[in-house]
């Protein structure tokens, strides 16, 4: 006669944790190969500008000769001014890392998606190629903004020492701070994708942003002063004003997407037994 065989309950601890560290290793992988896709890209791009750095210094020099010529007329052309031997090799690294940051963005919030694409329903999956197709808009108004904006900011950081001083810039300087403007426009620019996403995934809710209007109004033109270190009340207007309305316009969408998700029936799992 067989007896038959029955688990204890320390043997089915056993299998749910076995389980449990199975499901953990599953996402740990995962998001090792989302990471490195994403430092890949991030050389990738570095690597272009890099290889394309004659036409992009030319094009990231036009808003100081824009400045330059504005601010002194009797100059034939502008020119930065170099101090150091290696100045202009550890410039053009720093604008290649920048850009590189830049230029991966997307791909960097698209290996996001695909990381969290297992816990969305399928209505959410089918919105990821509009959210990469809204952040390449966005980034590019975002890096348009910071060159459009970038003569009138050296203006009003020149305008402090009054005729005292020459603006005669380094490289290392200059580029090292229109660079990191053009990331801080492009990554506010991405500020509404952000929400969205951190209400989809559930780490914030659109009761939670509504609630917070007033620290989301002293966190954005916080912000927008970090992005625009020019105390200039016009910059200022330009970076926070649309970073608000971007706030409001996430928590809107937030909402019909959630009320989407309750609609929708869940996804079928597997049966058990």
């Amino acid at each position: 006669m067989r007896i038959p065989f029955r688990r204890s309950a320390e043997s089915e601890e056993q299998r749910a944790q076995a389980m449990a560290e199975m499901t953990l290793l599953g996402h740990l992988s995962e998001l090792r190969k989302r990471l490195i896709w994403s430092v890949l890209s991030v050389v990738a791009g570095a690597t272009i500008i890099f290889t394309f750095q004659g036409r992009v210094l030319h094009f990231l020099i036009g808003p100081y000769c824009e400045f330059q010529l504005a601010a002194t007329p009797s100059l034939e052309k502008c020119e930065l001014i170099t101090t150091a031997p290696v100045e202009a090799f550890s410039t053009v690294l720093t604008v290649a890392g920048y850009g590189g940051l830049l230029l991966a963005l997307p791909v960097v919030l698209y290996h996001l998606g695909r990381f969290v694409m297992p816990g969305l329903y399928p209505n959410e999956k089918r919105m990821l190629i509009p959210f990469g197709v809204a952040s390449l808009v966005l980034l590019g108004l975002g890096v348009t903004s910071a060159w459009i904006l970038m003569p009138r900011t050296l203006a009003v950081l020149q305008g402090f020492g009054d005729d005292s001083f020459t603006p005669l810039y380094r490289p290392s300087e200059y580029f090292g701070f229109f660079v990191k403007m053009l990331v801080a426009f492009g990554f506010a620019a991405e500020f509404p994708l952000i929400l969205i996403f951190l209400q989809l995934v559930g780490v914030l809710k659109p009761d939670q942003l509504a609630s917070n209007r007033r620290i989301a109004i002293v966190a954005v033109v916080a912000l927008g002063a970090i992005i625009t270190p020019t105390g200039d009340p016009f910059n200022l207007a330009i970076v926070s004003v649309p970073m608000y309305l971007f706030y409001e316009v996430s928590i809107v969408i937030g909402r019909l997407l959630l009320r989407r998700r309750g609609a929708e029936p869940p996804v079928d799992s597997e049966p058990v037994g």
